[in-house]
């Protein structure tokens, strides 16, 4: 009676690898490899024809067939313990052998807490080096611009040394971003537009004028002044506006636009912002200034000498009248 072959399919391999020309020593090595692993145990003639025959095919093969064969090993229990030493594998892990732990890390000493800035101290870290007419010019031209020529505002307004809005305190910025996700998800567009101008130190008129821009741009720039991530803007844009959130290109291309914004870039939008306010401002109160007032003197003083000729003549007339009476 013939005894079945310890590996199946194994033979013709072997006469193959015999034949002149044919390197096949790789094909053997993973071909061996697999039917070993197959099996959950092998006797001892199996597991000593495997270490024979494959010591010697790993110094044959190539590096890459060396690889898929240590990774299959590496993860078989049962290993013979010289094809792991021949792999450098490590040891199997048992009770009396287990896998030396590595030193233990100490954990490194937890920085002093920041001390918050106080909001005195925000509003005097965001003034503008720019001035408020050269703010409101900036403001306008972008609002007014169409989308292509947006993108171009803000690829410059990142090459210039304006001076950028302060960064919103972390822990500030963080309450602030998830009552907005909140607004967005309810598509309580009122309530955001307040929140929005609260976290910035925005009027309710800028804001609502951010949220409510058809573009998208300035609500960009807005939410990345903020810290806002990538995907919570994209869930802001799908339900804020629906009309928005329903054009697939828009919502791409404004992802698209917020994910290379830059903070800096979007800062100074902010301050351009700010900077705007303070302009119409100035020329909401504008006759109240001292200059104008000083003009306006001046401007009158011609008006308070005239005055004073009626009374001369008058004199005159007192003259003539006692001249008659002698």
């Amino acid at each position: 009676m013939t005894k079945p072959p310890m590996f199946p399919g194994f033979d013709g391999l072997m006469t193959l690898s015999r034949r002149e020309g044919v390197d096949i020593r790789p094909t053997l090595l993973r071909v061996l490899t697999d039917l070993y692993v197959q099996a959950s145990s092998h006797t001892d003639d199996e597991e000593r024809q495997f270490i024979e025959l494959a010591s010697r095919l790993i110094d044959q093969v190539d590096d890459a067939t060396r690889a898929v064969v240590r990774a299959r090993l590496s993860i078989y229990p049962r290993t013979p313990f010289a094809i792991r030493e021949k792999l450098l594998l490590q040891p199997r892990t048992t009770r009396a052998n287990p896998i030396p732990l590595a030193r233990r890390i100490e954990p490194a000493p937890a920085p002093h807490p920041l001390k918050p800035p106080t909001e005195a101290q925000l509003r005097m870290a965001s003034n503008m080096s720019m001035q408020p007419k050269d703010a409101s010019e900036i403001t306008t031209m972008f609002f007014a611009a169409s989308a292509s020529e947006r993108g171009a505002i803000l690829r410059n307004l990142a090459e210039t040394p304006l001076k950028p809005s302060a960064r919103i305190p972390l822990h500030s910025a963080a309450q602030a971003i998830e009552t907005l996700e909140m607004a967005a998800f309810a598509v309580d567009a009122e309530n955001f537009i307040l929140e929005l101008g609260d976290a910035l130190m925005l009027p309710t008129r800028i804001a609502e004028q951010v949220v409510n821009d058809t573009g998208g741009e300035p609500l960009a720039c807005a939410l990345k002044a903020l810290g806002m991530s990538g995907p919570a803007f994209e869930r802001v844009l799908l339900f804020l506006d629906p009309a928005l959130g329903s054009s697939v290109n828009r919502v791409y291309r404004l992802s698209r636009l917020y994910h290379v914004l830059d903070e800096r870039t979007a800062l100074i939008m902010v301050a351009a912002w700010r900077g705007a306010t303070l302009a119409v401002t100035r020329a909401k109160y504008r006759p109240s200034l001292h200059d104008d007032e000083h003009h306006r003197v001046r401007n009158a003083a011609p008006q308070g000498r005239t005055t004073t000729q009626p009374g001369s003549s008058t004199v005159t007339r007192n003259t003539s009248r006692g001249s008659s009476g002698s």
